[in-house]
């Protein structure tokens, strides 16, 4: 059997955001200070403390635990959170350490709880899993709600396996191909009186990018005539706490600018088993052309004439290597909504009004 050899998420960072969705204060990280550096830098912009207990060689000897109980001293004393999550790496699980024995020596007034996950559990999901088990065991989240997330990460890992990113050995990074072609496309449809489907399946805080492609579209609709029907995963009664803010945030944002959107299917954090609605929807309006924004590949039926909107170059090599000649790349994303409370400007949707 072929394993996939690109870089793929690690369950630790997996574990961080899933930790983040839950409203946790503050996440220590029980290891090296520069383990999981790139992902704690975004996560401080979402209001997140990330702090580390700064594990040296001779931790992994003699053991970390004093490190570990002076860094939850000193979380309390600068921060006064009320949720610590204290969460393994590689090195604190390899050496066994008990991260549950320091927590209670340690004797702080927060509610602190272990997360006891490492970058070799293999799929990422596995991390948000323990995170999701250890925050409910804490009482952050009620039990089904855990129940309900945990399906929702074997899901996307099935998603992943068939379809995304781990479907195949190895997936160069491409290039975007220019903004511009597609947007003269949509801009033909509607100057004809095409009808315009706008579907999109995002995952968690990247709907606050990829949610501007529906401004553009209406804008360009009222200007240039046609019809559109619009469908996002936008249920703000469904998901963590952060993720139903999230919801909250663009809806309202849409609504100031006078778009609504016709067909809510599924929340945020449900991309993975939404997908089928999405293409009921879309079918029942027999558009001229759809365009599939987020996670297009969980929509049913993709198809080659389709516009693809995806913030993953991998992922975007994967659709252009399939034939849709329409994909584009919004690869910078990520970064980019790490903190957002409102939409965040699309490039594709920025060349659309431009064009305009």
């Amino acid at each position: 059997m072929r394993s996939v050899i690109h870089p793929r998420p690690s369950p630790i960072v997996a574990a961080m955001y899933t930790l983040r969705d839950m409203d946790v204060d503050v996440i220590v990280v029980h290891g090296p200070s520069g383990c999981s550096f790139m992902a704690s830098r975004p996560l401080e912009n979402a209001d997140v403390r990330v702090v580390t207990t700064s594990m040296r060689d001779n931790d992994l000897i003699f053991g970390a635990s004093e490190p570990l109980i002076n860094t939850l001293k000193q979380v309390e004393e600068r921060f006064h959170p009320e949720t610590v999550a204290v969460i393994g790496t590689c090195a604190s699980m390899i050496i066994g350490e008990d991260m549950a024995s320091a927590i209670r020596k340690a004797k702080v007034d927060a509610n602190v709880f272990p997360v006891d996950v490492h970058a070799c559990m293999g799929d990422n999901t596995r991390g948000a899993i323990k995170a999701l088990e250890a925050g409910r065991d804490a009482g952050i989240i009620d039990s089904d709600e855990c129940s309900r997330q945990i399906s929702l990460m074997k899901a996307a890992t099935r998603l992943e396996k068939d379809a995304g990113m781990a479907s195949k050995d190895y997936i160069k990074p491409a290039s975007s191909p220019t903004k511009l072609h597609v947007c003269k496309r949509i801009v033909e449809v509607l100057s004809e009186g095409g009808r315009v489907a706008v579907v999109m399946d995002a995952k968690k805080e990247l709907a606050y990018r990829f949610a501007d492609m529906f401004e553009a579209v209406d804008r360009a609709s009222r200007k240039l005539g046609g019809e559109t029907l619009f469908v996002a995963n936008l249920d703000a009664g469904k998901g963590l706490p952060r993720i139903r803010g999230y919801c909250r945030d663009i809806l309202a944002d849409l609504e100031s600018k006078g778009v609504g959107i016709d067909r809510i299917v599924g929340g945020l954090d449900e991309y993975s088993v939404v997908g089928e609605q999405m293409r009921s929807a879309v079918d029942e309006f027999s558009p001229d052309l759809t365009i599939i924004l987020g996670i297009c590949h969980a929509v049913p039926g993709m198809g080659a004439d389709d516009i693809l909107i995806t913030d993953q170059p991998r992922q975007l090599a994967n659709y252009l290597n399939t034939g849709c000649q329409w994909a584009v790349g919004e690869i910078a994303s990520h970064s980019m909504v790490m903190g957002a409370h409102s939409i965040v400007p699309l490039e594709t949707a920025d060349t659309l009004r431009e064009l305009l």
